[in-house]
This record gives structure tokens, sequence and C-alpha cells, in this order.
């Protein structure tokens, strides 16, 4: 029972947030998990949630790509620009912190942390403005934090 309590304060903070997609996959878990058919959909998201997310979330950025909303000459452009430079380190620069946590949250064992990664997730959408989108992000400083530190 502990888990669905669980479920319910995230929940409830995600709609207090405003953080529509926090509670939309809380909300689903909720049902799959008061279906009582958890021990069969959990492992497949699990498994494939995380790879599947990110194949919706790239391919809703590529669409202006797609459409030819972006041209051959703006890419050349942009990637000439102090800009598309600096966007390029910033994007080589999370997407390794988001491996990094990526591998302490799952690999390493340390998902114990998500719920205070959820729940700064919702206040900074709810309080700052930001979008959800995060904690993997988050994970990967967190990760990277502990590194630096148990080395000192």
């Amino acid at each position: 029972m502990e888990p669905i309590w669980i479920l319910l304060a995230i929940l409830a903070v995600a709609i207090l947030g405003r953080a529509n997609s926090v509670a939309i996959a809380t909300g689903l878990l909720l049902i799959l998990k008061l279906l009582r058919v958890d021990n069969y959909l959990f492992p497949v998201l699990e498994e494939g949630g995380v790879f599947w997310g990110l194949v919706l979330l790239i391919a809703a950025i590529l669409i202006p790509l797609a459409r030819g909303d972006i041209t051959h000459h703006d890419l050349g452009r942009i990637f000439t620009s102090w800009l598309g430079i600096a966007a390029l380190f910033l994007s080589l620069l999370t997407t390794y912190l988001s491996g990094l946590g990526l591998q302490y949250l799952t690999v390493q064992g340390h998902g114990d942390v998500m719920p205070a990664l959820i729940l700064g997730a919702v206040i900074g959408a709810a309080f700052l403005g930001g979008v959800p989108v995060g904690p993997l992000i988050t994970s990967g400083l967190l990760a990277l934090m502990v590194k630096i530190v148990s080395r000192a």
C-alpha cells in the first residue's frame, strides 16, 4: 500500500505545481498499480520507457527539420555562429550528464533519489516556469558531484 501513497503524494504535488507530464505519468502508474497489472507492465515500461520517451521527444524536436522549416543554409549559418557552437558544446555536456544520470539511477541502483528529483522538477516547473524534463540531467549532475566529493 505504501507505493500507492507515495504515487498519490507525487500526483498531488504535480497537480498543484501544474506539472502535467509528471501528473499524467504518475496517474498512469497509479492506475496500473490499482488494476494490479503492474507486475506485467512495470518491467516493460522500466526497460524501454526511457528509450521510447526519448524517441518521441527527439522526433517532436526534429519536426521543423522534417517539415522543411530549417534549410541547409540555416544549418550552415548556425554552425558557424557562436550561438551554434555554444549550443553544440552544451548539448554534448548535457547528453554526457544524462548518460551519467541514467547509469547512476539504474546500473548503480540509486533510484531512491528519484522522488527528490521529481519534486525539484515539479517545483521548478511550478515556480520557475521550467519544464520537468531534467531528472536525468539532474541525476547526472548529482552523480558527478558524488564522484568529486568521494575523491576529496
